[in-house]
């Protein structure tokens, strides 16, 4: 018991940096730029396939024209294409705003150890995105880094969402990273 709490002491001694240190940092804003370009298309495009829906699925008046078989008999198909293109091409954007400001950019530990301070990227790669600084005791890894092969996952308490460290990013002092954000807390 006594040997935990040295090994937790000496932990806390060795994340008590004297100064700002940047613990990882990974830029992909063009990456995300272009995503984002790309979402946005989409959502003109469902957006205008919403609307020729709307506007082109108006049933016939009755006795008017011929029975055209494919031609819907009724307003529900109309409103139900619609909502459903709708949706499909909010869900497209929504996803485009909300995926970057997971991606962490740069991840910084304050000085004394005690505070990090996440950056992410802005919503659809425009912009610098989120900038929090949260006690290191609210941050906890999920997966240890040799683990995992795409993103290392970081919760943050009081956060629904994980925010994800790409593995292909650069850690400026692992060892570090490791005894501080890197490591496992219950929250």
């Amino acid at each position: 018991m006594a040997a935990a709490a040295r090994a937790r002491a000496a932990q806390a001694l060795d994340a008590a940096v004297p100064r700002d240190v940047v613990l990882f940092r990974y830029d992909r804003s063009s990456f995300f730029r272009l995503s984002g370009l790309f979402c946005a298309g989409q959502g003109v495009f469902w957006a205008s396939l919403a609307h020729s829906a709307f506007t082109g699925l108006k049933p016939p008046p009755p006795g008017v024209g011929p029975e055209d078989p494919l031609r819907p008999k009724d307003n529900k198909w109309r409103w139900s294409f619609t909502a459903a293109c709708a949706t499909v091409g909010s869900l497209i954007i929504a996803a485009g705003c909300f995926i970057p400001l997971r991606s962490v950019r740069l991840l910084t530990l304050h000085r004394g150890g005690s505070h990090v301070t996440i950056c992410t990227h802005g919503p659809m790669g425009l912009g610098r995105g989120l900038s929090i600084t949260v006690p290191l005791r609210h941050c906890s890894c999920r997966a240890h880094r040799s683990h995992i092969r795409t993103s290392i996952p970081i919760k943050v308490k009081g956060r629904a969402a994980f925010f994800l460290l790409d593995a292909r990013g650069q850690l400026e002092n692992p060892k570090l990273f490791d005894i501080t954000v890197g490591a496992y807390r219950k929250l």
